[in-house]
């Protein structure tokens, strides 16, 4: 008991494992605030999960995956139920016509896609893929004339295969996976990186020859002027300021 009070006076703050009871894949560690109240940790969860404060219950687990509570009472700060970093707080949508509903957002195969065939996309005129050919063959032999075999070579001096990264634009983060030249793109040397997301193009197979190993649409060859190595950690799904 004087550890729980200590912690609920002393640390002022609480990291909780959420869950939620339509989508199976919904699992992230938050911090929470112990003078939030319960309403307030709803309306924070509500911008994360879809469900919304008016159908959301919630339940404390501790980290035996013991019931503690139930968090009934919105007007109470989330201290009054003396959760402990690693319980577990769970969501329970209670509409059953919310959004979190029937797998939507977990199983996108529900979702009706339009699709167009290979050799009908490649009949089009004015597509992009049209447009980007044109323009390599138009640029790759003055490009590849202008840029040496060494370029950026020294960019690549702390960059090492397995060091953690955050590649430009868009702050994405990941691990590195080759560094080096490579024959199928521009002279130069280029990073291979595996994304923390799918926010790639490819498994490290770039124009039929593999790089790196990777999971599909996490691999992207960028150059070394992109990219950061250092104390990059893979960001929480819910990452934010601290209340």
């Amino acid at each position: 008991m004087a550890s729980r009070l200590q912690q609920v006076e002393g640390d002022k703050s609480v990291v909780l494992r959420v869950t939620h009871s339509n989508i199976k894949t919904f699992a992230s560690d938050v911090r929470f605030s112990l003078q939030m109240s319960v309403e307030s940790v709803k309306d924070k969860l509500w911008r994360k999960c879809g469900t919304s404060v008016e159908s959301m219950r919630l339940e404390l687990y501790d980290d035996t995956n013991s019931k503690v509570s139930d968090l009934t009472d919105n007007s109470r700060p989330l201290g009054f139920y003396s959760p402990l970093d690693g319980y577990r707080l769970h969501v329970i949508d209670l509409d059953p016509s919310s959004v979190t509903s029937g797998g939507w957002l977990e199983d996108t195969s529900l979702v009706e896609k339009y699709t167009i065939s290979e050799e009908e996309y490649s009949k089009r005129d004015g597509t992009f893929r049209k447009f980007k050919e044109k323009m390599q063959s138009q640029n790759s032999s003055a490009l590849e004339n202008k840029i040496s075999n060494n370029y950026m070579e020294d960019l690549c001096a702390n960059i090492k295969v397995g060091d953690r990264c955050e590649v430009d634009p868009g702050a994405k983060r990941g691990v590195v996976k080759f560094v080096g030249r490579a024959e199928s793109l521009a002279p130069g040397f280029w990073v291979g990186i595996q994304y923390d997301e799918p926010l790639g193009k490819h498994d490290g197979i770039v124009k039929g020859i593999r790089y790196f190993q990777c999971p599909p649409l996490r691999g992207a060859m960028v150059r070394p002027d992109k990219v950061k190595v250092g104390d990059y950690p893979e960001r929480d799904l819910f990452e934010e300021d601290e209340i």
